[in-house]
């Protein structure tokens, strides 16, 4: 009898749950509020910070990426002595900018304006996270759209660049001790208040409209005049041949590997710089531009090295790609992809005579550094005056041979003249008090034993090439007849 009951009751709870799911159902859907466009919009604007903050996250750890392609090109030009202490400088000068842009660097180049010079305030990110414990977005003196530990990790990307660049030129005779000091002060004050003029939103510069999109001026002419002025006053490396003809190259290998690092890492670089994927059109024209002028600036540097020589040079080559990447890096975003073509063989072509003009003025300038970014980062900082496109400048005003008169070349050529008497100023103070100090140039043991085992106790390569061959090659520097250096012109 029971068996024949059950199933009844079972149907009985079913029936009954179906009338209670009808019943409360419709409260338990009305209960969730219908999507309005007002809430659509904010959904759509988090997800955009959401792609926005991935987007400048890779893009930045392309740029830091570059540190390693400067480690390899730099100990593959410079001699084998010196290739343990640049590589340490390389490595240590990224974790010596850390700190001071925390602490310093970023406040001075992203706080609020003082008078359009300086950032005054957020030093340490003594401003995060808001009171509620949010993540605030951007910073005073930007507008990007992005929370600010981002926009601090992907600029001091850009930082650690600055002081890197300066390594090059000075390497294989500076004291360590120098280098710390120097890499500490270029994050902390000089480079950011370079970035505040250009950078910030009420920076002196920026008011005016003037374009520098991902750097030339900011980054590279920076890096560029300070390597200058450190190589200038800390003299030639010891042993070196007479002028016009560097010291051999170490490892071409090395300097190739570096310089295709650099090349795809600047694509963090240049691209990453729109610091939102909001406008895909002008990320792809970025990217364009950016290899058009890498691929032709590395050709015409080959080609105008071998009409001077009858040889196809590599390392001229290699230069002749990162003298394009620099130029390209201010106007990539304001030029048409047949402008960015012109900018890069005029680059190759640049940096071929700018080690020529280093080399006559008697400065020891190992890469080549300031040939690559100093004179170049000028040059396409300058170019977006002469090959502007109205469509795409700040100012909507074309360039000069684009019928848009002088008024973006008159900006532009402002603040290169402004930017470049600063950092030759400032550079002067840093390295002349480094000097007084005794911190500037290595102690002269280490010129003649071979910096490496002076500072550091060590060889790139022990097992092949011991300190006393690096003694022995040294007494013979003055009679030995030198090789094909690293940028020879002959």
């Amino acid at each position: 009898m029971s068996k024949h009951i059950r199933p009844w009751y079972r149907l009985l709870a079913l029936a009954i749950a179906s009338m209670v799911f009808a019943v409360f159902a419709p409260t338990t859907v009305q209960a969730v509020d219908p999507p309005t466009v007002q809430s659509l919009s904010e959904t759509t604007t988090k997800l955009q910070i959401s792609i926005d903050t991935i987007w400048v996250l890779i893009t930045g750890f392309l740029v830091f990426f570059m540190q390693t392609g400067f480690a390899m090109l730099e100990a593959g030009l410079i001699r084998q002595k010196g290739v343990v202490n640049v590589l340490l400088e390389n490595f240590i000068d990224a974790a010596v900018t850390i700190l001071v842009w925390w602490g310093i660097g970023f406040g001075i180049a992203f706080g609020t304006s003082a008078g359009g010079l300086v950032g005054i305030d957020n030093f340490f990110l003594s401003q995060l996270p808001g009171a509620d414990g949010s993540y605030t977005l951007g910073a005073p003196g930007s507008t990007a759209a992005i929370n600010t530990y981002t926009l601090f990790f992907f600029q001091f990307a850009f930082a650690a660049t600055a002081s890197t660049i300066t390594t090059g030129s000075m390497a294989g005779r500076t004291d360590f001790i120098g280098d710390l000091i120097y890499s500490g002060i270029m994050g902390a004050i000089s480079y950011p208040i370079i970035v505040h003029w250009v950078w910030n939103s009420g920076g002196w510069l920026a008011k005016l409209s003037y374009h520098d999109f991902a750097g030339s001026s900011v980054v590279h002419t920076v890096g560029g005049w300070t390597a200058l002025v450190g190589a200038y006053l800390l003299g030639s490396r010891p042993g070196r041949p007479g002028w016009g003809r560097l010291p051999p190259a170490h490892n071409l290998g090395l300097a190739t590997l570096g310089t295709m690092i650099l090349w795809f890492g600047w694509y963090g670089f240049n691209p990453g710089s729109t610091l939102s994927t909001g406008n895909p059109g002008l990320i792809g024209l970025v990217t364009v531009n950016t290899t058009l002028s890498a691929g032709a600036g590395a050709l015409s540097a080959l080609i105008f090295q071998y009409t001077r020589t009858g040889k196809w040079h590599l390392v001229y080559s290699l230069n002749g790609s990162l003298a394009g990447l620099v130029a390209i890096t201010a106007p990539c975003a304001y030029v048409l992809p047949w402008a960015s073509v012109l900018i890069g063989l005029t680059g190759g072509i640049l940096v071929t005579l700018g080690v020529d003009l280093i080399e006559s003025l008697h400065i020891d300038d190992p890469v080549g550094a300031f040939a690559v970014h100093g004179i170049n980062g000028m040059m396409g900082t300058l170019s977006v005056g002469f090959l502007g496109q109205g469509e795409l400048t700040l100012n909507k005003k074309a360039g000069l041979f684009l019928g848009g008169g002088f008024d973006l070349l008159g900006i532009q050529l402002l603040g290169v003249v402004a930017i470049a008497v600063f950092t030759i100023g400032f550079s002067f103070l840093m390295f002349g008090g480094l000097k007084a100090l005794g911190h500037l140039r290595v102690h002269p043991e280490g010129d003649r034993i071979g910096i490496d085992f002076y500072e550091h106790g060590a060889s790139v390569w022990p097992d092949v090439y011991a300190i006393e061959q690096f003694i022995e090659e040294e007494d013979k520097n003055s009679t030995q007849t030198p090789g094909f250096g690293a940028l020879d012109s002959e």
